[in-house]
């Protein structure tokens, strides 16, 4: 009795591993070819490459961020905002808003950085906002996962686990039948 329910168990863990996987790589695969990140139900994530934001989050982790839906002017001094600079991603927190006219723009600051960012950010330039969300640590093998060798390692490993898996099923099924 108790063999046959770790039996299901498996089974589910492996269905559910499997789709996990098939989710990832059409993830992955969707973004190479349109050339954007990756994204998921309008959630980010994004690597934390330099010190500036510390303590908040720390050089290594992987934040999570919730696109702009409208033209990036909603947005107010305190929130944490990544955006594009000289094809460069930034997160930073806003330290003013600007207003002319109908131009936003918005003054921002590291918050382990002695002064504010030399530039003002256009409102078209926010790519999004910081959710709170940050998992540390996680941004060094994310960033080996996303170089050549990195992407040939992760997608050629579970490639041959699958394969191996899936002879052994199906050489017991061909058995079983027999």
């Amino acid at each position: 009795m108790q063999n046959k329910y770790v039996n299901k168990v498996l089974k589910f863990l492996k269905w559910g591993a499997f789709i996990l996987i098939i989710l990832i790589a059409y993830t992955i695969i969707s973004a190479r070819i349109t050339g954007a990140d990756p994204s998921f139900m309008g959630y980010q994530f994004k690597n934390v490459l330099s010190g500036s934001m510390e303590p908040t989050f720390r050089t290594g982790s992987v934040i999570q961020i919730k696109l702009t839906e409208k033209e990036g002017t909603e947005y107010e001094p305190g929130d944490i905002i990544t955006f594009q600079r000289d094809g460069i991603l930034i997160t930073h927190r806003i330290i003013e808003k600007i207003i002319h006219g109908d131009a936003v723009t918005y003054r921002t600051k590291g918050d382990n950085n002695d002064g504010p960012d030399i530039d003002a950010i256009p409102a078209g330039a926010v790519l999004g906002q910081y959710t709170g969300i940050t998992i540390p640590w996680i941004g060094y093998p994310l960033g080996f996962a996303s170089s050549k060798l990195g992407a040939l390692i992760l997608f050629l490993i579970p490639g041959v686990i699958f394969l191996v898996f899936g002879v052994h099923y199906l050489r017991g099924w061909r058995l079983s039948r027999g």
